[in-house]
Order: C-alpha cells, then structure tokens, then sequence
C-alpha cells in the first residue's frame, strides 16, 4: 500500500535528505574516521558507536527516499467550511461528554498522544469533509461505533514542526 503524503510532507522529506546527505554524512563519516584513529577496533567503543550512528543516518535516508518514491501524493486544501488536511479541529464525544482537539494530517505524521490524528484513523475518516456541527458517526469496526459532533474548524496554517515518523 502506498502512504498517502501532502506537497507539504515531501517537502519536508527532502528537506531533511538533504540535510543529512550534505551536512549529517559528513559529521559522522569524520566522526568514524577520528574513532578509528583510537586503536584496536575490537575494544573501541566509541568507533562502534560512531559506525552505528552512520548506518541509522544511511537507513534514514534510504526510508525516506523509498517513501517519496511509492508515495500517493494528496491535496492538502478542503472547502472553506469543511474539514481538510492540516486543519485543526475541535469535536465534541457524545459517549464521554469531552471535547477534545485534533489536527487532520498524513498517516506519516499521525501521533495520536499528540493529537495528530490520520486520514486513515477511524476519526479521521469519519470527519474529513465535514462541516461545523455535524453530528458525524466513527466506525472503528464492524460492531462498534461512537458520535461526535464538531464543535469548530480551525483552518490556520500547518504550525506544526513535526517530522516524519520513522520507524
């Protein structure tokens, strides 16, 4: 399956490629080489650590890479009144009587302790394209569901700073 990304995510994938291409690599291949110089490898600690910090940097880049490759790429804009990607929306739990506020972003970004909840999340389903004060059902699996109703949409800009998940 392919992970659905918004311009805004690749964006920001290939700004940290970059980052570690041009500037990480270079940091950690002269940190291999310093620890290399200490002696006996079988003993170094430092040089095994140095070489395993290199190898997370080039698995990094490779995930990322692979990701922007395969990547479905989605509109990250919704009508004026509805809920899209990035918006922020507050919604009311008929069930606990809470209401709580949730950002709509990319499955690659969902954090849910966070409140980043994905497209693909039973609630993010539920509420992508819905409007102010719909009362709207989320289906978690054939024999449960819950309502919520939107209490507000707030279409600011992305202002979050998060980064990709990694694995």
């Amino acid at each position: 399956m392919y992970d659905k990304l918004t311009e805004s995510d690749v964006r920001k994938m290939e700004e940290e490629i970059e980052y570690r291409k041009l500037e990480l690599r270079k940091q950690l291949l002269e940190e291999v080489k310093e620890t290399r110089a200490h002696g006996d490898l079988s003993e170094n600690f430092e040089y095994h650590a140095a070489k395993r910090e290199k190898n997370k940097n080039e698995s990094r880049i490779r995930y990322l890479e692979r990701m922007i490759r395969t990547a479905q790429i989605i509109a990250d804009h919704s009508g004026e009144d509805e809920v899209g990607m990035n918006d922020r929306v507050e919604v009311y739990f008929e069930e606990d009587g809470l209401t709580e506020s949730y950002r709509i972003v990319t499955t690659v970004r969902g954090d849910s302790l966070n409140q980043l909840i994905s497209i693909e999340s039973p609630l993010g389903k539920a509420l992508l394209g819905k409007k102010t004060g719909d009362r709207v059902e989320v289906k978690v699996n054939p024999s449960y569901s819950y309502f919520v109703t939107i209490k507000n949409i707030d279409k600011g800009e992305d202002d979050s700073g998060d980064k990709i998940r990694g694995y």
